[in-house]
């Protein structure tokens, strides 16, 4: 029984592979556009503007403070109500880079914020600009403080990716559902596709404790 069962596993190894690459790219185009937003709105959260700030601010709380499977579903389901068509994919890399830019968001705003304020007076003292200020004195400071909680971010939204099988794309949680549908052992091909997610996740981990270590700072721990 459990040797037809495995025989039928792998026979559906080319649709795993297919579902693995889709959580990978999904992942992949999500923490390029989700990091490039996050930093952005990181800086504008801690700038002078209150209005701004402000913006951001209630944005983030209401992204993180609401289920992530709601917002993709208010996504691709309801904005077509609203004349704004979206196939699966793009209302998915939507969503995902969304939810990394706001949790990036803050994570750089914290580092930002952590820089000692007698480094910006020195900064300022000296007549940099704003941006010259960022640039060459709070963010490459900020770093230090940022990326090891910034790996572990990556690693939870690789992990929350498995959501947009909800709104039909075949990713790696998707094609859990349709092999356990041939292989009538949901044990067994559940325990492939975590397994499956664990070796995507784990370099990232490592990496996030070699930062931590490296760099000899407290604020990265990684919530897994």
């Amino acid at each position: 029984m459990i040797w037809q069962q495995l025989q039928s596993l792998a026979g559906s190894y080319p649709l795993a592979l297919r579902g693995l690459s889709m959580t990978i790219m999904l992942s992949l185009i999500s923490l390029v556009l989700g990091t490039l937003i996050g930093f952005c709105l990181g800086i504008l959260r801690t700038g002078s503007n209150r209005l701004v700030s402000g913006a951001i601010g209630t944005w983030v709380d209401l992204i993180r403070g609401t289920p992530f499977l709601v917002q993709i579903f208010l996504i691709f389901f309801i904005l077509p109500e609203f004349g704004i068509e979206l196939d699966a994919f793009t209302a998915g890399i939507i969503a995902l880079t969304n939810l990394a830019a706001c949790f990036i968001c803050e994570i750089v705003a914290a580092g930002i914020r952590a820089v000692p304020i007698g480094q910006i007076e020195a900064a300022l003292a000296s007549g940099l600009s704003r941006w010259q200020r960022m640039r060459q004195v709070v963010l490459p400071q900020a770093m230090r403080i940022v990326l090891p909680p910034l790996v572990g971010q990556y690693v939870l939204l690789i992990k929350d990716s498995s959501v947009v099988s909800a709104i039909g794309l075949t990713d790696l949680t998707r094609v859990g559902w349709l092999v356990v549908q041939r292989v009538p052992n949901g044990l067994l091909v559940f325990f492939l596709v975590g397994f499956g997610y664990f070796i995507v996740c784990y370099p990232l981990i490592m990496l996030a404790r070699r930062l931590e270590h490296r760099m000899g700072t407290g604020h990265g721990e990684v919530q897994l």
